[in-house]
């Protein structure tokens, strides 16, 4: 896969390549795309915000838009390019009660 393929503010559901080398699926919604890697959320299991590599995505299965209203936000320095050289995963806890999150 190639940038090209992805945009920010959309949720994807992916067959992505772990650590281990293994195909899995991955719900995501995408932060910032940048020249080599996305920064992303899960947004299925733990919720982890996650640099994924584009590398380590084999297809791209579903592709939804999310309207603004419903988007997720994370302040800027956390998403940030620089921040996210040596980092791989990152936890951060956040809520908006209008939308139950």
């Amino acid at each position: 896969m190639d940038r090209a393929a992805f945009k920010a503010d959309t949720r994807y559901t992916l067959t992505w390549r772990d650590e281990t080398g293994r195909e899995r699926p991955l719900n995501v919604y995408v932060y910032r795309v940048y020249e080599k890697f996305m920064i992303v959320r899960e947004t299925s299991g733990p919720g982890l915000v996650r640099k994924v590599a584009f590398d380590d995505v084999a297809r791209i299965v579903h592709e939804t838009p999310v309207p603004p209203p419903a988007r997720f936000f994370l302040p800027a320095a956390v998403l940030d390019e620089k921040n996210w050289r040596e980092r791989a995963v990152m936890q951060h806890y956040a809520s908006a009660p209008g939308l139950g999150k």
